[in-house]
């Protein structure tokens, strides 16, 4: 009995058994931007000051990537106080009711060497809808290097039908995301050729 005890005492101490390695990523927040532009009358261009994206695979092929963005609505940036006044409102992103927005991916398929179709659920102002971010990867192969993309959007299909006194706005809406990542643990990832 007692040799049955050490026995089981010993299997608890061991390590199991590992998993198989997936490649891990941090992205590097200071080193990267997400950006929007919308077509008006007077410029209306901005970022956001606060987000955070995360990057992860199920396995080393780079199709199982699921990439995750959350972005917060009342860090809106356009460099004039009236413009983030107004798109901070109701009519805009409503952040008093919906304080992020999201991007979800749920799919993503490799349309070149280094150009991908990340298609997602895009949230904002409560409301979802899948949208496809266009990325294209530098530094593959490396560990390290950038991602950049754009995702284009009509914003009345999410209920932001508001203006903004004396500026005319178009309904398309252009958001740009640059992420710098680096690659902490894992094989490198395995890309179609």
């Amino acid at each position: 009995m007692r040799l049955a005890i050490l026995g089981l005492l010993a299997l608890a101490t061991l390590t199991p058994p590992s998993r198989a390695q997936v490649p891990v990523f941090t992205t590097t927040p200071e080193n990267s931007s997400i950006k929007f532009f919308v077509k008006a009358s007077v410029a209306l261009t901005g970022n956001f000051d606060t987000w955070n994206a995360t990057l992860k695979f199920s396995s080393p092929d780079v199709t199982t990537a699921v990439l995750d963005i959350k972005i917060q609505a009342a860090t809106v940036s356009t460099g004039s106080g009236v413009k983030d006044k107004k798109l901070k409102s109701k009519d805009f992103f409503d952040v008093e009711q919906n304080p992020q927005i999201t991007f979800h991916s749920t799919r993503v398929v490799q349309t070149g060497p280094d150009t991908f179709d990340v298609v997602g659920d895009f949230s904002i102002r409560g409301v979802s809808k899948p949208e496809t971010l266009k990325l294209t990867v530098e530094g593959k192969g490396t560990g390290k290097g950038t991602i950049k993309g754009t995702m284009a959007f009509d914003r009345k299909d999410y209920g932001i039908d508001g203006g903004i006194p004396f500026i005319k706005i178009a309904d398309r809406v252009e958001v740009n995301v640059d992420l710098k990542v680096n690659q902490t643990s894992g094989p490198r990832l395995v890309y179609k050729q």
